[in-house]
């Protein structure tokens, strides 16, 4: 059965302007505003569903989305680099950094390696796809960049390591069309803001 699978990622925060690792950080008034303005831009779907972080809790309040939260897209677990710069995190351990770029199955942080992170984001878009009846076919989830990427990895059967050569901005819609072994992507669209009326 085809479905359709709308990904939005969060509006920025101070976490990532500071290049943390995720620590759960809310969003700002900045992250706010932006969302809240481009929240007509945000296409219907028949499910809506959020990552459990309140960056996306807050990203999918300010869309005016009434998106429940979903574990199995929780942002990349960073076991004890959560919070933390990657400048600071790098100069301290510079070969556990290297590891964690080059080797996707470590996991020096103590969370996910990026392997168990790609294989939790399929088996979410598999179970999206087996789930999916006449009212379900289109989801749409705001979710943290890690997770649109390692989606993307993982629907497309990309080699892992393109993860690092995906950027994803915020405020931006990926979609995924189609079913399992033959999905069409659609990616970085940005959504935009309402025009202002003429005075």
């Amino acid at each position: 059965m085809t479905v359709q699978v709308m990904l939005i990622s969060p509006a920025l925060n101070a976490a990532l302007r500071e290049a943390r690792f995720d620590g759960d950080a809310p969003l700002d008034a900045a992250g706010i505003r932006r969302a809240g303005a481009v929240a007509a831009g945000v296409p219907e779907a028949d499910r809506y569903l959020r990552g459990p972080s309140e960056r996306c809790a807050g990203t999918a309040d300010a869309l005016g989305l009434r998106a429940g939260p979903e574990p199995a897209v929780r942002g990349w677990d960073m076991g004890r680099w959560s919070g933390r710069r990657l400048a600071t995190v790098s100069a301290a351990e510079p070969e556990a950094v290297s590891a964690w770029l080059t080797d996707p199955s470590a996991a020096p942080h103590g969370g996910e390696s990026l392997f168990e992170l790609r294989a939790r984001a399929g088996r979410w878009l598999e179970a999206l796809e087996s789930s999916a009846d006449g009212a379900g076919r289109r989801v749409l989830a705001v979710v943290e960049p890690a997770v649109v990427r390692a989606v993307i990895v993982g629907a497309l059967a990309l080699p892992v390591e393109a993860f690092w050569r995906l950027d994803v901005a915020p405020l931006t819609l990926t979609a995924l069309s189609g079913r399992s072994g033959r999905w069409n992507l659609r990616c970085g669209q940005q959504l935009s803001p309402v025009p202002r009326p003429a005075v």
